[in-house]
């Protein structure tokens, strides 16, 4: 039975990989951080009844608390675990937040990540644990080429970019250093039914869904003209797993090679619940109108612009197609859209059923 550490459990990514790895028959371990609240929400298909909200182990699953920021915790835990597959995850991973946190997103996406790879060298595991470092499209920020591949140059802007872009080069560098597992997937934007609501795909879709139940009347974002990659991640952490299984340690795009915009996921989300947008204005000023009612349902706030915005992101997953044989677009953006409406859908009601319990 081989066994996987993932450091980021409790996130969108981890969650999905955790369990896709014990459906592969691992023993599974997570790390997450101590909270005074409860935190597992994204596990509870993997713990028992009995074990949601507590920290109890469930068959082959095992978590553990931890900080990737605190060097003699991680290095205690892989002494303790000695994982064959260690997936690090943990990030301060939102964009925007990253200009108001800087210094923290700096200790997490970047020191974090050393004392990873540092853990594994002095524990003389670098012929036993196989290292994947969570990487991001962001690293590409202000693009050199289109679509950006593995070779494309870097220019991050943000200050999670530049924190990634460190994480990213200690990883090569231990790899090439200490002949280390060690290996990059750059991520390109992955969404689902669990991303946080503060993210704007999920966003979006949270709102759609609450207006269509009369729970709220408008949403507000900021560049709609922005161009992503956006792909599904429960289909993107088995590329993940197919990164470590490769015979040799080599970095990946992780992408699906199309883009759309903010506009459209807009579109495409409300179009689910029954709501044809149009679109007035420009800029600022630009409106998204119930095109039955005449409502405006979405309007442009420049406090969620970012002060230095990446206009477009659009991977070439060409080399994870050809050498891993992963499957890009197994799950559409449409496809993509109406599964994370649909559960927002079925969120809202729920709340509703639960506050009349209540009232």
């Amino acid at each position: 039975m081989k066994r996987a550490l993932i450091t980021g459990v409790t996130g969108q990514d981890g969650s999905y990989l955790a369990e896709f790895l014990l459906e592969k028959g691992y023993e599974v371990h997570g790390v997450i951080r101590r909270s005074s609240s409860y935190n597992q929400e994204r596990l509870e298909d993997i713990l028992d009844d009995e074990a949601a909200g507590a920290l109890l182990s469930n068959q082959n699953f095992h978590l553990h608390y931890g900080d990737v920021t605190d060097t003699s915790n991680v290095i205690r835990l892989m002494s303790e675990i000695r994982p064959d597959e260690l997936y690090n995850l943990a990030a301060q991973s939102h964009v925007r937040v990253s200009f108001d946190m800087p210094g923290y997103t700096l200790d997490v996406d970047g020191k974090g990540t050393l004392n990873i790879l540092e853990a594994v060298r002095i524990l003389g595991l670098t012929d036993k644990t196989k290292v994947y470092q969570a990487s991001t499209s962001e690293l590409y920020g202000k693009v050199q080429e289109v679509p950006q591949k593995e070779t494309t140059p870097f220019y991050p802007r943000s200050p999670y970019g530049v924190a990634k872009i460190y994480g990213f080069w200690i990883t090569k560098n231990y790899r090439e250093s200490y002949n280390m597992f060690a290996v990059n997937g750059i991520l390109f934007n992955h969404e689902s039914e669990r991303r946080g609501e503060t993210f704007v795909t999920r966003k979006i879709s949270l709102a759609a869904a609450r207006i269509a139940q009369g729970k709220q009347k408008k949403l507000s974002l900021g560049n709609l003209d922005s161009l992503r990659d956006w792909g599904y991640a429960k289909d993107y952490v088995e590329c993940m797993w197919l990164i470590l299984q490769h015979d040799k340690p080599e970095d990946f795009v992780i992408a699906t090679g199309e883009m759309h915009t903010v506009r459209e996921f807009v579109e495409l989300a409300f179009n689910h619940v029954g709501i044809e947008i149009e679109w007035t204005g420009k800029g600022v000023d630009e409106r998204g109108i119930n095109k039955a009612t005449g409502d405006v349902l979405v309007d442009v706030d420049p406090k969620f612009f970012r002060p230095t915005e990446v206009d477009q992101l659009l991977g070439d997953p060409t080399k994870a197609r050809t050498l891993l044989g992963w499957n890009p677009t197994k799950t559409s953006f449409e496809e993509l859209v109406r599964i994370m409406v649909q559960a927002d859908m079925k969120k809202v009601e729920k709340e509703e059923r639960v506050k009349k319990m209540f009232d």
